[in-house]
């Protein structure tokens, strides 16, 4: 699919609070949007992860997968390998904390199996 780097900046801290802190680079191509599985890379080491592309902000926000630490600064790589769905509009934090750890689990699984 597609690769995108840059500098992680500070957010709205909104998957933080739901449990699913996020790495956020600028993004430039208002072509792609929704949830995909990826692959990060940090300087030499390299995540599977969870990445919401939005359009509407301009902005990749990643959850690594198995990954704590302070990102802030350090330049990433990512690569969008599979669409898991479409961007979506949740009723409550509570419905979208369900539904995000259900596209962490489809990740772990095509991560699995790749």
């Amino acid at each position: 699919m597609s690769k995108y780097s840059g500098i992680v900046q500070k957010g709205s801290e909104y998957g933080s609070r739901l449990g699913f802190p996020t790495a956020n680079i600028p993004l430039d191509d208002t072509e792609v949007s929704g949830i995909f599985a990826a692959k990060v890379r940090v300087e030499r080491e390299e995540y599977g992860a969870v990445v919401y592309a939005d359009e509407r902000n301009k902005v990749l926000e990643s959850h690594l997968l198995d990954f704590s630490g302070d990102l802030y600064g350090k330049e990433i790589e990512v690569e969008l390998l599979e669409k898991l769905r479409d961007d979506r509009r949740f009723e409550s934090e509570e419905e979208a904390r369900q539904v995000i750890a259900g596209d962490v689990q489809k990740a772990r699984e095509y991560h699995r199996v790749h």
